[in-house]
C-alpha cells in the first residue's frame, strides 16, 4: 500500500512539475495487517514495548513520512489515503485536515456518534472536554507541491488492546475508541466505507 501511494503521489507531482493537467486523483482505502507507524516527529518513547516483543507477535514498527506521532493500524480499522491536488480543490493544508475531520464527523454521526475537534489535537474525538476524552480517528498527512498522501484511520471494530502498547499519537492522558465500542454492536465496515466515500467526495467537490 505504501508503494501504491508513492507511485500515485509521484505521478501527480510529476504532472505538476511539468505543468500538465491532473486528470485523475486517488482515494485508497485499506484494512492493514497489525502494524505501528511513527510519524516524522514521533517520540520513540511513545512505543511502550520493545522491538523484540513486537517481533514475537509478528508486528513491525515502521518510520513513515507523514506528520504526527505513533499510531496503530490493523483489522477493523478503515485507513483512507487521499492522493489529491489541494490547489485544484482550493485548499490549504489546515483546511484539508479540517475537511478530513469533517468527513469522519459526518460519517460517525450517521451511527449516532457525536465526533468533535479538540484544539491542538488533530483527529476526531468523543466526549470533548471531559475526563473521558477518547480518539476515534487519527490523522497524519504529507503534502508536497500541493499533492497529498497518507490520510486518516477510523476505528470501526479495531482491537483496542493494541493501543495499550503505545501512547497513541503521543497522548498519555486520553483514550482510544471505535464505532463498535461506542455502539456496543457490530458494524459493517463496508457500510462505513461507502459513507466515507460519499461524504468525502461531496466535501471535496463543494
Amino acid at each position: 500500500m505504501w508503494d501504491m501511494q508513492l507511485k500515485s503521489f509521484n505521478e501527480l507531482i510529476a504532472l505538476k512539475r511539468e505543468k500538465k493537467p491532473i486528470e485523475q486523483e486517488y482515494v485508497l482505502m485499506v484494512e492493514h495487517e497489525p502494524v505501528y507507524t511513527m510519524g516524522r516527529h514521533a517520540n520513540p518513547a511513545n512505543m511502550l514495548i520493545s522491538q523484540e516483543l513486537l517481533k514475537q507477535d509478528g508486528i513491525e514498527c515502521i518510520n513513515i513520512e507523514r506528520g504526527g506521532d505513533i499510531t496503530f493500524h490493523g483489522p477493523g480499522q478503515l485507513v483512507v489515503y487521499p492522493i489529491i491536488d489541494l490547489q485544484e480543490h482550493g485548499l490549504g493544508v489546515k483546511q484539508y485536515v479540517w475537511l478530513l475531520e469533517e468527513a469522519v464527523i459526518r460519517t460517525i454521526a450517521r451511527y449516532g456518534i457525536k465526533g468533535e475537534r479538540i484544539e491542538d489535537a488533530t483527529g476526531v474525538w468523543i466526549d470533548k472536554g471531559t475526563p473521558n476524552e477518547r480518539k476515534i480517528c487519527a490523522i497524519g498527512v504529507r503534502v508536497s507541491h500541493s499533492i497529498t498522501m497518507h490520510g486518516f484511520a477510523l476505528n470501526i471494530s479495531t482491537d483496542l488492546n493494541y493501543f495499550n502498547r503505545i501512547n497513541p499519537c503521543g497522548f498519555v492522558d486520553k483514550g482510544v475508541t471505535s464505532i463498535e465500542a461506542e455502539l456496543h454492536e457490530r458494524v459493517n465496515i463496508n457500510s462505513v466505507k461507502h459513507d466515507i466515500q460519499t461524504i468525502l467526495n461531496k466535501l471535496l467537490n463543494e
